[in-house]
């Protein structure tokens, strides 16, 4: 890992030191190299802008504990990235009590691309699965990375979606990024690791806390450039995330259903209070299209009529191979895929066994 200091023994000994934070590293890195901390005596500390209580932890430090981490992420393959280091996300600077430490096991770079988060809840619907798996699919293919949680339910269906093709994504967790939480999304969890990015702010071998879970959504929203809920309840974990979106001023998208499906008032009540009602991509591209200049589409060819619709068009009543409508409408598959899906969201196609069937 590459920081100021140059030894990630240093910046775990900051992480551990209780009342140091960003805002006390900063200042104290105007003054001189955080590095040389170590070698001051406990007045010194003082004068440097450090209170007693602090000082004294600092001097504290159990170096055996620091060894003990820099062992695990370095068995582990773990990257860990300090707030000073050039990997470290600009858009996570900018949130309140943004993490001094991140440990990330993939691919790093993906932190730098711009991406919205897909949230709800645990205990979706099929069809709030299958929506926000979509959702997750083409905001991959216009060049998005999709971020969430890693929790049962729409997170999980999010990270599915995203991976569907070859697109990317960002699971932040609430555990160790070393630990399988929850079981159940193990090989998903591998997937990620894999093909995406796994992200915590947590210590490795940190095991499930009910208490860290909130804490990680601050992440989640402060990661993106806004956040799409998809099913949830009033009191549901999600609108955490979304309060922290709202506090960041970020984008908040909401999908509405049905008003006798208890998973709607969340969505409901945020449109209320002016989140953006959501029924297709483009209404999200509409916001941040201009992040997205590797778009394998346009939103004009999102919204275009049904009569100019190549790909509706190159649909029949009959089922219809994907690789067909492909060849009628020249589309690349990718796009035929993405504007498809669209078109199932919209009731003009149903997806069958080999292919699709126009409905109308």
């Amino acid at each position: 890992m590459k920081d100021s200091s140059g030894k990630l023994s240093h910046w775990l000994a900051f992480y551990l030191c209780k009342g140091l934070g960003v805002k006390t590293l900063l200042a104290l890195a105007q003054k001189q190299p955080l590095d040389t901390l170590f070698k001051l005596s406990h007045k010194q500390l003082i004068e440097c802008g450090l209170s007693p209580q602090v000082a004294s932890n600092l001097l504290a430090t159990d170096w055996r504990q620091v060894d003990y981490y820099q062992t695990l992420i370095n068995q582990s393959q773990i990257t860990a990235i300090d707030y000073f280091d050039p990997l470290y996300p600009p858009l996570l600077k900018e949130i309140a009590a943004a993490p001094l430490l991140l440990f990330c096991r993939g691919n790093v770079e993906l932190l730098h691309c711009p991406q919205i988060a897909i949230v709800g809840s645990r205990n979706a619907t099929p069809i709030g699965l299958e929506i926000a798996a979509e959702f997750a699919h083409q905001l991959t293919l216009a060049g998005l990375t999709v971020t969430s949680g890693m929790a049962l339910g729409i997170d999980g269906a999010a990270h599915k979606g995203a991976l569907a093709g070859s697109g990317n994504t960002i699971a932040v967790l609430g555990t160790g990024v070393d630990v399988d939480y929850p079981k159940r999304h193990k090989l998903l969890t591998e997937q990620v690791c894999e093909r995406g990015l796994l992200v915590s702010e947590f210590l490795p071998g940190t095991a499930a806390n009910a208490n860290n879970f909130p804490r990680r959504n601050r992440i989640i929203s402060g990661l993106s450039l806004g956040v799409l809920i998809v099913e949830a309840q009033i009191k549901s974990g999600s609108l955490i995330t979304v309060r922290y979106a709202l506090e960041q001023n970020k984008e908040v998208f909401a999908v509405p259903g049905s008003i006798k499906n208890p998973l709607s008032e969340a969505s409901h009540f945020l449109i209320k209070q002016g989140a953006k009602l959501v029924e297709n991509v483009s209404d999200i591209l509409d916001e941040v299209s201009f992040f997205c200049e590797n778009s394998l589409y346009n939103i004009e060819e999102l919204t275009v009529d049904e009569v100019d619709c190549q790909v509706l068009n190159s649909v029949g009543y009959e089922v219809t191979a994907v690789d067909l409508i492909a060849q009628r409408s020249q589309w690349s598959i990718d796009k035929v895929q993405a504007r498809l899906l669209d078109l199932e969201l919209e009731d003009r196609v149903e997806r069958v066994l080999d292919g699709y069937i126009r409905i109308r």
